[in-house]
């Protein structure tokens, strides 16, 4: 047994800061610590007391010296001192024994229910009274930040390419070590950020601290472009977060503990069917024996050298996770000029809603590569039903699933946000837009377009959204987010064995890609449901990987140590066996059992 001063010197305080818009509103949460709680551990710990559910999601990172380069440095002129309101979780009058009351929640914050309907016995902000942090979070954690000026956008760093990517993944800290061990100082800045892209439970009645979280990474990541998309895409992400940022400031939404609100919210968001698990449908128990199938024209067009882009009509059917294509109709019952099988394919939109353009890019694994497809689609509607039929065949789904018919509406949803209204509307509300344009784009974005033409174009965007409420807001936006080509995708520079140049492994939650450094095309992608085996040789830092049909693997890391990426493929496969029938208290012991590698 230690006594309180051995504890106090075994021990040292871990201070979190909540950014806040006005640095005198800056929030500091300290947490006590023993040296040799790692930082899984440290997680479980943090999560719990700033309401945060599914910690396992979550994972402190060690920005690179890059992510500073932009940024200004404070005005050392300002003399005025600094009040800062710190929070001691530990000692806080509040807290009487242990920091956490068990009865209220386990790890994974799963709230109390009435015994009699089964329904959450109170709001989230009641059923985590216990924590010094519930006054504070409706202010802080559970609301967006102000928008940030043009100015300070521009000062902040961005990375161009996929190797500058890949030095920022390299800060992710190991999850089976503590932060001494890992050699992290005094003062010394972490980031608290979602590292697993696979967003379990989520859920507006019980998450709007997550959620929001959830938005203000996405946000970033849109505004510094730590992820592409088009210029249309990111005029609907500018709309969402004008309407976000208006709301915020609005009184009415305020009241964090406005349970009609969240009611009706949750109602909506049931009707819209906008869950980013693919949300159900009223006929849960449909027929699965006789499995969908679409059937249409479409057009299509395979790259080759020296050959122009033209698209040629087939007729297309679509069943199981196939995609078969005849000269015509009337020969669908013979053979196919080609079958194309889904699994395990990178699925791509090519959309221009304002050029009437609805395009599927197809990356399809072959023994030699990938090999590159390209469907064209005449409207929207269909679109929407062949590009749902895609992504699900990708992950191994058939149209049968009950993910498939949400999958459709969320991409009419999208695509439906990109449409542009009438500029007389535009021109009529514009002098009464109280926004500075260039706050809610990249600033490339804002460099190709005068501020006036960007606003008329984000309030055209915006009249689509306007109806919105704010959390349905916000996860419109982190659905849209997940809607990007390379959402979800971690980046590595390797050396693959036997290769005499540099490739970028890219991580996502079902597979793991080979993608070409210089041009950004993807080579060949394997999925973790046809993985055997993954094994790390630790002398020589390489990581090997197996899959079905004798098909093998092996690189190793150049941009981070290859325990990271051995980490990052253990997370994922722990993170698919989630399920909402298993008791929701976290396995701490198989988490670190595939993520901690036998160094």
């Amino acid at each position: 047994m230690l006594s309180s001063s051995d504890f106090a010197a075994a021990s040292w305080e871990l201070v979190v800061q909540v950014d806040c818009p006005h640095e005198e509103e800056q929030k500091d949460v300290t947490l006590r610590v023993a040296g040799d709680l790692h930082v899984g551990g440290l997680m479980l710990k943090l999560v719990e007391q700033i309401n945060i559910r599914r910690a396992e999601e979550l994972s402190l990172l060690k920005p690179s010296g890059d992510y500073f380069k932009k940024k200004k440095k404070k005005d050392k002129n300002n003399k005025e001192p600094i009040i800062e309101d710190i929070l001691n979780l530990e000692s806080s009058p509040t807290i009487s024994g242990p920091p956490v009351s068990p009865g209220l929640y386990s790890k994974t914050m799963t709230p109390t229910y009435d015994p009699i309907n089964g329904t959450p016995a109170s709001a989230t902000m009641t059923w985590f009274s216990d924590s010094p942090l519930t006054e504070q979070n409706c202010s802080v954690l559970a609301f967006s930040q102000h928008t940030q000026s043009p100015e300070v956008l521009a000062e902040m760093y961005q990375p161009r390419s996929l190797i500058d990517k890949a030095k920022f993944n390299a800060g992710w800290l190991d999850s089976s070590h503590s932060l001494m061990e890992q050699g992290i100082q005094e003062d010394e800045l972490l980031l608290l950020r979602f590292k697993y892209y696979t967003f379990f439970d989520l859920n507006p009645k019980y998450d709007a601290v997550r959620i929001n979280q959830l938005y203000e990474q996405a946000r970033w990541a849109i505004l510094l472009e730590e992820i592409d998309c088009t210029e249309e895409e990111m005029l609907v992400f500018a709309a969402l977060q004008y309407h976000i940022s208006k709301l915020s400031l609005s009184s009415e939404v305020q009241n964090c503990t406005n349970e009609s609100e969240i009611d009706e919210i949750e109602a909506a968001l049931s009707n819209l069917e906008v869950t980013l698990e693919g949300g159900k449908t009223d006929n849960t128990l449909e027929d699965i024996t006789d499995i969908p199938k679409l059937s249409d024209n479409l057009r299509l067009f395979r790259p080759k050298k020296l050959i122009l882009k033209a698209f040629k009509q087939y007729w297309f059917v679509f069943k199981d996770t196939s995609i078969a294509y005849f000269k015509n109709k009337e020969l669908e019952q013979g053979e196919p000029v080609e079958k194309l099988n889904l699994r395990g394919c990178e699925v791509m939109p090519d959309v221009n809603v304002a050029g009437r353009k609805f395009g599927i890019k197809l990356l399809i694994p072959v023994a030699d590569g990938m090999n590159e497809v390209y469907l064209r689609c005449d409207h929207e509607n269909q679109y929407a039903r062949w590009m749902a039929a895609c992504i699900l065949a990708s992950k191994g789904k058939t149209m049968a699933d009950s993910s498939y018919q949400p999958e459709v509406l969320n991409i009419l949803s999208f695509l439906r946000m990109k449409i542009r209204n009438s500029a007389s509307q535009a021109a009529s509300n514009l002098e009464s837009m109280d926004m500075n344009p260039e706050c809610f784009v990249s600033p490339r974005c804002a460099k190709r377009h005068k501020s006036k033409q960007l606003a008329a174009r984000i309030l055209d965007a915006h009249h689509n959204v306007a109806q919105m409420t704010l959390v349905e807001a916000k996860l419109r936006f982190i659905q849209a987010w997940q809607s990007l080509p390379e959402f979800g995708l971690t980046y590595y520079l390797v050396r693959f064995k036997g290769s005499k140049k540099d490739d970028i492994l890219g991580v996502s939650y079902n597979r793991l890609i080979r993608i070409d450094a210089t041009t950004g095309i993807p080579i060949t992608t394997w999925r973790f449901t046809n993985m055997k085996q993954w094994n790390v040789n630790w002398e020589i830092r390489q990581v090997a990987i197996e899959f079905d049909q004798n098909v093998s693997t092996a690189f190793t890391c150049l941009s981070a140590d290859c325990k990271s990426v051995h980490e990052y493929i253990g997370g994922y496969i722990f993170l698919s066996t989630r399920s909402k029938d298993q008791n929701e208290t976290l396995d701490e012991d198989l988490f670190h059992k595939l993520t901690g590698g036998q160094e």
